[in-house]
């Protein structure tokens, strides 16, 4: 039997390859040692620095080891230059020879090895490892015996890139199903686990399963006081204590957005049993979170909904949720709702007016009205107080208090308060043009505004565009606005 057809027979057999990585390496290495008659054969490798290899496996006529060792290019500059010079390092006598007398005084001459065929290894043009084979006699080494060794490398080097693609399979597996953040599972592979088991319960027609959706309070604010990476950190923090809280009939936990998350509950779904759930959930999300000295208090709104009960489709499932979330932080936050009817109708109509309101903001169709601030004596106008004001196109003008929150909690805040700004900066453009002088405005602040660097200079530039002096306003952070965004922190 020819060298090669051994290797091909070993390389293609249904066993090797399926075979973890060293259990590949000990073959090839027991094969060539075997057929070539030699005493020790090893797979090195180069780290990423590339300032040395390792051995990654060693074969020998009495034992076979991954054990690593390193052998550093600083001290064997002749050797690595052949490395990366020479297809093949064929050597007769290795004690002597320029390229590998270095190894002599501590490895060579102790293991009594004369002569050496080294071939590298190759991950397409880059110099990833190297085959060494060892003799304790002087040998010279054939053609077919170097040719064979080339195939090893070559092999090995097959074996690379096929790990390699495995490795970059995993990553893009990992990417396309899971958060990168928390490692918790993504919305991707929310809706395919709902998916399966909502099958399931149709085909047998029994089971059921519950969605609940759990949205951290007040992240927003912790962002913008004490910087994204914090709000990273206390992501990540609630994802931990979610993964490890043990809750009957839980399933799949998954992250579905910035400070979202979602949890299915399987058969376990008795209103009993999900109320316990959900207050086990706020507990241990409630539990102080300390990090950068400080420690932090976040809650949590939940929303529940059923399956089959509620919905019988996947996204029907989540929009449930979802919407009794938003039904939970409309009732104050820090608790949890459960699905109804009425909710589905409030949340349609919250959704609209958040995407009304958006487009409102972007074209600047906001409208500010002003209440006077009178002095002591109730006859002298001192201050007036800038009030922000809706003309709905079917609603007719809204007060504030009907749509702040859903500012809110659109994200909408610092955009909201910027239209403020330049209206206000507009109105006291035309009084000035019109000989009209205007008392001090107030401008109210959101705290997702004061607690944003780039303020001060979108004030200033506003203020600048429309020839209005800085000193003619005066901005207010209320009491409420900062207990209400801040007490979490």
């Amino acid at each position: 039997m020819t060298f090669h057809k051994a290797l091909t027979e070993l390389s293609h057999s249904p066993a090797f390859v399926d075979k973890k990585r060293p259990h590949k390496l000990a073959d090839l290495t027991e094969l060539c040692a075997t057929l070539l008659d030699v005493d020790r054969v090893s797979v090195w490798q180069f780290p990423e620095e590339g300032d040395r290899i390792e051995s990654e496996w060693l074969h020998t006529r009495d034992s076979a080891t991954g054990e690593t060792s390193s052998l550093y290019k600083s001290y064997n500059p002749e050797y690595f230059s052949a490395l990366e010079t020479e297809r093949v390092i064929s050597v007769q006598d290795a004690q002597n020879d320029p390229r590998t007398r270095a190894f002599t005084p501590g490895y060579l001459a102790p293991l009594n090895i004369m002569s050496m065929l080294d071939a590298p290894v190759f991950d397409g043009a880059r110099l990833s490892g190297v085959v060494c084979l060892e003799s304790t006699r002087r040998r010279q080494w054939t053609l077919p015996e170097i040719s064979f060794v080339v195939a090893i490398a070559d092999t090995i080097s097959l074996i690379n890139t096929y790990e390699a693609w495995l490795d970059s399979q995993r990553a893009l597996e990992y990417v396309t199903r899971y958060d990168s953040l928390t490692g918790l599972s993504n919305i991707d592979s929310l809706r395919g686990r709902i998916g399966h088991l909502a099958g399931k319960i149709e085909r047998r027609g029994l089971g059921s399963l519950a969605l609940i959706w759990i949205d951290v309070d007040r992240l927003k604010s912790i962002n913008d006081g004490l910087g994204p990476q914090v709000g990273d950190d206390v992501i990540a923090e609630v994802g931990r204590r979610l993964k490890k809280l043990s809750v009957p009939g839980k399933d799949l936990l998954a992250r579905i957005a910035g400070d979202e998350y979602a949890l299915i509950v399987r058969n376990h779904t008795m209103r009993d049993s999900l109320e316990l759930t959900a207050s086990r959930i706020r507990q241990e999300i409630n539990k102080p979170i300390r990090l950068t000295g400080h420690a932090i208090n976040v809650g949590a709104s939940l929303g529940i909904c059923h399956l089959p009960g509620d919905f019988q489709t996947t996204e029907d499932l989540l929009r449930g949720a979802e919407a009794a979330m938003y039904n939970a932080k409309q009732r104050g936050r820090n608790q949890a709702c459960f699905f109804d009817s009425s909710i589905q109708t409030t949340a349609r109509s919250r959704f609209a007016l958040e995407n009304e309101l958006r487009v409102a903001i972007s074209d600047h169709t906001l409208d500010v009205f002003y209440q006077p601030i009178l002095n002591t004596s109730g006859l002298k106008v001192e201050s007036l107080e800038a009030l922000v004001r809706w003309k709905h196109p079917q609603r007719g003008w809204l007060p504030p208090i009907e749509f702040l929150d859903i500012a809110r909690s659109g994200g909408l805040m610092y955009a909201l308060g910027e239209c403020v700004l330049r209206r206000v900066c507009e109105h006291w453009q035309q009084a000035h043009n019109q000989s009209i002088t205007l008392p001090e405005i107030s401008v109210n602040l959101a705290a997702e505004q004061v607690s944003v660097a780039e303020l001060p200079s979108l004030i200033r530039g506003t203020c600048r565009e429309h020839s209005v002096p800085v000193s003619a306003l005066h901005f207010e952070v209320t009491e409420d606005s900062i207990q209400g965004d801040f007490s979490s922190l």
